[in-house]
């Protein structure tokens, strides 16, 4: 069995793109603390690198951000290639299969739909009881 679930933030904006055969793929890496202190005291971190395919790559191209929170289930895949100095090279990368969003959109993210709401609320007038029809 090969199952992960992770929660992070992202370490960097993601980085999308589509393959030669016109799929989406979606890229980024995020920081995940540990459970436990140190012998000094400090908390660890990891840093581990997400893909993701098609529709979800989309979708985390679009609304992800340096900083987002993100729910990741998925599996660890570990793949080789060979470097431009001929020597063999491996990834270790977490290949997701549903990323939750878990940063809400106004924890840093305000964009001109959020901001042309909160104008349309402060505009909004009150209403005499009388006119109201119940």
């Amino acid at each position: 069995m090969n199952k992960v679930i992770l929660i992070g933030n992202l370490t960097r904006d993601p980085e999308t793109n589509t393959t030669n055969s016109g799929i989406k793929v979606c890229k980024f890496t995020i920081a995940v603390n540990r459970n436990y202190s140190s012998v000094d005291g400090t908390r660890q971190t990891d840093f581990l690198p997400v893909i993701c395919w098609r529709n979800q790559a989309e979708n985390c191209g679009k609304f992800l951000r340096k900083g987002s929170k993100v729910g990741i289930c998925g599996s660890i895949q570990t793949r080789s290639y060979d470097g431009p100095d001929g020597s063999k090279r491996y990834v270790t990368e977490i290949v997701a299969d549903e990323v939750q969003f878990l940063s809400t959109r106004s924890e840093g993210f305000p964009d001109d739909t959020e901001l042309l709401e909160r104008r349309k609320v402060e505009e909004l007038q009150p209403i005499p009881d009388g006119d109201l029809p119940f």
